[in-house]
């Protein structure tokens, strides 16, 4: 397990259930932060008995968090178990859902090559069939691709500095989360780690970008990186993303926009404003990572030219945006569309394959 305190308080989960959490949905308060920190450190060490540890998150998920609590939780996963990388370049980190897609082609790694092609570094990190899904996540694009995954952080953090793109291996920077990995999928539903693993933030970036199915979400999670203590990411954008993934879906997209010192704003994405006239069916694959894989390759060696490759230049302009490395969509655009003409993205997947 991971290497965390062995000094507890007074609130054990069981106790926590009892008065706090465990009444239901109505009736149960949310916990202060210390409260959770305690409650966390007690899961990562493996002290709660398995059935209490079930309870208490369904309790969670019955309640649902505060974004306090998800920051405690957050908080105590990076000092106690993220090992942090920083590569020289500021990427942006992409913190996508771990238990996958099951309908749509994965497209971030595309989107992320093509930024990293146009100046803006990418972090993405992912398990491997993360529960509850256990579905195609990253790391199964880029193993189909030929892409090396399972790193350590350095690694990773040398991937960036020398493509512009980059990938962290759950196992390898939050070992202490992987080590839950049995108990998460004999609980059968997500729980709050389903969503504190995507704020893990190895490479320690100052730009999140994530996705969410409600503004409301989107916001949570704002307010969860203003409460958090062990880290200090400066801007987030959240977005109505496809199947919950970090890509963009067809027809119109939410985004949620925050700077630190600014009031969290919003705004939509019509993708046929940008001459893009399709749907999220005519993005459907069968075999997730390997047809994501080959639609990644295809467009970034410009060698389609359809919805997919469209997808694609959204995607990465609203990473380079996300970095403020561009005033707009359009002009993400522009950028995207002319690293993929030039060769210049199909040489950031070479060198991710030499890596």
């Amino acid at each position: 397990m991971a290497q965390a305190s062995q000094q507890f308080g007074e609130w054990p989960l069981k106790r926590l259930m009892t008065e706090v959490v465990g009444s239901g949905h109505k009736s149960a308060e949310d916990m202060g932060r210390d409260q959770a920190r305690e409650a966390f450190q007690r899961i990562l060490a493996g002290e709660p008995d398995p059935t209490t540890l079930g309870a208490f998150w369904l309790a969670n998920r019955w309640k649902r968090n505060s974004p306090e609590e998800l920051a405690a939780y957050t908080d105590v996963m990076r000092e106690e178990s993220v090992v942090v990388a920083p590569p020289d370049a500021d990427p942006v980190d992409c913190g996508a859902n771990y238990d996958g897609k099951h309908s749509t082609a994965i497209l971030g790694v595309a989107a992320g090559v093509v930024a990293a092609a146009a100046g803006t570094p990418v972090v993405v990190h992912s398990g491997d069939r993360v529960p509850t899904q256990k579905l195609d996540a990253y790391k199964h694009v880029l193993d189909e691709l030929g892409v090396r995954t399972e790193l350590d952080p350095t690694e990773s953090a040398a991937m960036v500095d020398e493509a512009g793109f980059g990938y962290y291996y759950q196992p390898a920077f939050n070992p202490g989360i992987e080590d839950l990995w049995d108990r998460r999928d004999m609980m059968g539903v997500r729980s709050f780690v389903n969503t504190v693993e995507t704020l893990a933030n190895p490479a320690d970036a100052d730009v999140h970008l994530g996705s969410f199915y409600h503004l409301a979400f989107a916001e949570k999670i704002v307010d969860t990186f203003r409460q958090a203590q062990a880290q200090d990411v400066s801007r987030v954008l959240m977005f109505q993303g496809q199947e919950g993934y970090d890509d963009i879906r067809p027809g119109s997209t939410v985004v949620a926009e925050w700077s630190d010192g600014e009031e969290l704003s919003d705004f939509e994405i019509e993708t046929a404003n940008y001459g893009m006239d399709f749907s999220g069916e005519d993005l459907e694959v069968e075999d997730i990572a390997d047809e994501s894989a080959a639609i990644t390759e295809a467009v970034l060696t410009g060698d389609r030219d359809d919805q997919f490759a469209d997808a694609v230049a959204v995607n990465a302009a609203l990473r380079m945006y996300a970095r403020e490395d561009v005033d707009s969509l359009e002009d993400g655009l522009e950028a995207a569309r002319e690293v993929i003409e030039s060769g210049d993205a199909e040489a950031v997947l070479d060198d991710l394959r030499a890596f």
